[in-house]
């Protein structure tokens, strides 16, 4: 009897481990701004870039996507083909925040304005419209990165 008590116990500490594993396996990438946890797609090459959130119709309030750029510099964002209001976020290179473009509005047609850092930056985070004002972010708040 002893044998499979014990053979049971090992068995169970095996899926549990297995289990923890898989759950880190699939956690997905998220950033925190002013208590709040934002899973993110991350736009770390040109192609995602180029792309970004065009032609979605809706974007979860708790997701958003974050652009990582390989050199800090002034940064320069525009809204064609993207079908949501967004809010622009700009971080520096030490994720603290340097400006916001705020309620930035759909456009489809050819010549869109476009939303500029005020200051060289690194990481842009998008959101949905109006959730940088609902949460109170200001200029100097301190992103976090969870990317695993």
């Amino acid at each position: 009897m002893p044998f499979h008590r014990h053979t049971l116990q090992i068995t169970t500490l095996a899926i549990v481990l297995l289990l923890s594993l898989s759950a880190c396996a699939e956690s997905k990438p998220y950033v925190k701004l002013k208590g709040q946890t934002i899973t993110v797609e991350v736009a770390d090459s040109p192609s995602k870039q180029a792309i970004g959130l065009m032609y979605r119709n809706k974007l979860a309030d708790d997701h958003g996507m974050l652009f990582i750029y390989p050199r800090t510099e002034t940064l320069s964002f525009w809204m064609k083909n993207t079908l949501i209001s967004l809010d622009i976020l700009f971080f520096d290179k030490d994720l603290r925040l340097i400006s916001v473009a705020a309620d930035t509005p759909p456009c489809k047609v050819s010549r869109c304005p476009s939303y500029q850092s005020t200051a060289p930056g690194k990481y842009v985070l998008e959101v949905n419209a109006g959730l940088a004002n609902k949460w109170g972010v200001q200029v100097g708040d301190k992103l976090e990165l969870h990317l695993q």
